[in-house]
């Protein structure tokens, strides 16, 4: 047989890609996007929900549930998925947050039965959606009053098989009750909550008052609230800056009981935040390395009564030290970041407390006047019928003898409507009145209610022809709504001078008496006393020397001046002890300093004396005397910049203590002076350029100053001089061996 050639297929020849501007490709596919993640997903709106609440409240008011018994969760999330298709799981999970049983608000909106985990807990699962029952709170009520009355708009569902609302009514500011926490793109919302009554009673002041100070606002809503307690450390200007801006943090901490006779601490609440798993699991970690040797035990107690993590002590051991050791070391005390971005019409906003309430004021004035104007709209709808059926009160047997002697019954209306002068609705209300009911006793008690409903009418319209009388009627909710539902404070207050802080940092480390050695080449190394007995001999890099060593113990902070002029800290117990005949740290890697920056001097610090002083060396032939306290910080600063001056290369830094110190100075043209340090004068600021100590020829420079130079420099007195600024003596008449 004859082969088949083989046909070899055209080869394919794809288009060439259409170049587009970048910010052509970000305005139509990664906006669109942004946008959906701000709007639909993470950031609440003004009242108070994300989609994802919204969504699942709405579903189980549609299901009777404000009312009816409790349903399976399994079939609420089912239902849920009608208005929102993104999975089971996260629709649980969102139910889950909003049950009593999580505790993880201070007004739950569900009203659940079966185990839904434990805010407090990171480990503590809940159940499976098909073993849990939930129903709507009471509480709810203020949620969904006048949403079945126009309230609010409907859009309809992904779908198009149903309608769900835009927000929910809600009758008290929301957004500020139930905290909140999303992360969109390039923007985030951490909204604390309040206590209601307080929100109750701030609204009702910003309703009397829209301009009300930040300063009044704080004497009504004193601070924000939590469902897991805790003690609030109150900062009042803290706290004002976050209610202007609704930016900001504050720390919260645990509180806790001493039980004399068991010698133990029971923790009762802590911080938002935290989970009694990580606390416990901080505490167990430092007390394997000693640094919580009065712990003997740490145990999870929680029971029916509720939280509680109980830690065993040893007997003297001080209660409140202990605690404050704990706070500053593990999550029993914790800062919670405010940032109020609230959807606004659909656009994010960041306010502060008055703007959130002024715009909530905005919105459920709306809600209340589309609600009275629905209200307003039936009652004439009844007045109307009725005053129709007054209209053949004088004469029902005529509007009866119409209703027989018509022929047809599409003539009943229209010859209703000329016989007694009533409108085609009003007709066709009395065409079919049941004729049991065409009875003067029916007709008067119908009748009757004209003057209630007019009145009513009246009262509506005047209502809504004045703004203030419906904020009179948002008031009068508020303050029934603080009535029924407003609970105490859960957590506490307590001022920043009232905060025991330890003592001194002793308490979080093990104290021990040590030797510091520091090297020209940047080398640190800590070594202990009964390591030292073994072997003092100080292993170095070729080349290398020791410019600095002192016996310290472990409390000292270690303080590097820097030759780029800046200042780096670290505690002695930072570091690890070894052996001398280690090389030790590398100074300029373990503090991550900047590159090519090597340290000049190092000392070991209790306090900053005023009295004593660091003494600089500048390449330029200047020198400047610096007080101690320059340097000291309030805060646990790592670095401090701006050390001294940088008019000149910094070429050495020596500590004067107590008594001056002999300085020498050399050249690089082989000049060279010795004085005292007390010759230099102080200056006032650090960054000060000092005076001139040695003079110099152009070109010339300081290339070194030592302040221990026996056996570097040979016959130094030679070069001492009594006052500056001085010439340098030549480098012939001297010798030194670097």
């Amino acid at each position: 047989m004859a082969r088949k050639s083989k046909v070899q297929p055209e080869p394919q020849v794809e288009a060439p890609a259409t170049p587009q501007l970048i910010t052509d490709t970000l305005e139509k596919n990664y906006m669109p996007y942004v946008m959906s993640v701000i709007i639909s997903r993470a950031i609440p709106d003004i009242d108070g929900f994300k989609p994802s609440h919204r969504k699942l409240l709405y579903t189980m008011y549609k299901m009777n549930l404000l009312t009816g018994p409790r349903s399976k969760s399994a079939n609420v999330v089912g239902q849920t998925m009608h208005l929102n298709p993104h999975g089971e799981a996260s629709i649980y999970e969102t139910l889950v947050r909003l049950t009593r049983g999580n505790e993880a608000l201070l007004h739950p909106f569900l009203d659940s039965k079966g185990s839904f985990g434990k805010q407090y807990s990171r480990d503590m699962a809940y159940a499976a959606s098909r073993y849990t029952e939930v129903k709507l709170d009471p509480f709810c009520n203020e949620l969904f009053r006048g949403i079945d009355k126009n309230a609010v708009d409907f859009v309809p569902n992904y779908d198009n098989t149903t309608v769900e609302p835009v927000l929910l009514p809600t009758t008290f500011p929301n957004i500020l009750i139930s905290p909140n926490l999303g992360i969109a793109v390039g923007m985030a919302c951490s909204i604390c909550s309040f206590n209601l009554a307080e929100i109750c009673d701030g609204t009702i002041a910003v309703l009397k008052n829209p301009n009300v100070s930040i300063d009044r606002l704080l004497d009504i809503i004193k601070a924000p609230d939590f469902s897991t307690g805790g003690m609030l450390i109150y900062d009042r200007e803290q706290m004002k800056g976050i209610y202007e801006t609704g930016v900001g943090s504050f720390k919260l901490r645990a509180r806790y009981s001493f039980n004399k006779n068991d010698n133990s601490i029971d923790i009762l609440q802590i911080p938002y935040n935290a989970s009694i798993e990580s606390i416990m699991k901080k505490i167990t970690d430092m007390i394997k390395v000693g640094k919580f040797k009065e712990i003997t035990d740490v145990r999870d107690a929680i029971d029916l009564n509720g939280f509680k993590l109980t830690l065993d002590i040893r007997k003297g051991t001080d209660p409140d030290k202990l605690m404050a050791k704990l706070f500053s070391t593990t999550e029993l005390e914790d800062g919670f970041d405010c940032n109020f971005n609230i959807l606004v019409n659909g656009s994010p906003r960041q306010m502060g407390i008055r703007d959130i309430i002024s715009e909530w004021i905005k919105f459920r004035i709306t809600c209340l006047s589309r609600e009275m104007t629905f209200d307003l709209n039936k009652k004439k709808e009844k007045l109307h019928l009725l005053l129709g059926l007054a209209a053949i009160l004088l004469d029902i047997d005529k509007a009866i003898k119409i209703i027989r002697n018509t022929e047809h019954e599409d003539d009943v209306v229209p010859n209703l409507m000329k016989a007694f002068s009533l409108t085609e609705v009003q007709a066709e209300y009395i065409a079919d009145i049941k004729l049991r009911h065409l009875n003067r006793e029916y007709i008067l008690n119908r009748v009757s209610d004209i003057e209630n409903l007019e009145k009513e009418i009246a009262e509506l319209e005047e209502i809504l022809r004045d703004e203030i009388k419906i904020k009179q009627v948002i008031i009068s909710q508020l303050q029934e709504i603080k009535r029924k539902y407003s609970k105490p404070r859960k957590t506490q207050l307590i001022g920043l001078e009232s905060i025991d802080e330890p003592d001194d940092e002793e308490m979080f480390f093990e104290n021990y008496n040590v030797r510091t050695v520091m090297t020209k080449d940047g080398y640190f190394k800590k070594i202990t006393m009964q390591s030292i007995k073994g072997s003092d001999e100080q292993k170095l890099k070729e080349g290398d020397r020791i410019i600095y060593t002192e016996d310290v113990d472990n409390r000292g902070e270690a303080v590097f001046f820097t030759d780029k002029a800046q200042v780096y800290k670290a505690r002695i117990c930072d570091f690890e002890p070894i052996k001398a005949s280690s090389l030790g740290d590398y100074i300029p890697a373990k503090l991550q300093m900047d590159d090519d920056e090597h340290p000049l001097l190092c000392k070991v610090l209790y306090d900053y004396n005023p009295k004593h002083h660091i003494v600089f060396i500048f390449e330029n032939g200047k020198g400047v005397r610096v007080s101690l306290d320059h340097y000291e910080t309030k805060t646990k600063r790592k670095k401090l910049t701006a050390a001294c001056s940088e008019a000149s290369p910094l070429v050495a830094a020596f500590y004067e203590g107590d008594s001056p110190i002999d300085i020498y100075i050399h050249t690089a043209s082989g000049k060279a002076i010795l004085i005292k340090s007390s010759l230099i004068p102080e200056k006032a600021t650090r960054t000060s350029s000092g005076v001139t100590l040695i003079q110099l020829k152009a070109k010339d420079k300081v290339n070194f100053a030592l302040s221990d130079f026996s056996g570097i420099v040979q016959d130094a007195e030679k070069c001492r001089k009594r006052k500056i600024p001085t010439a340098g003596v030549a480098a012939d008449q001297i010798k030194f061996d670097l």
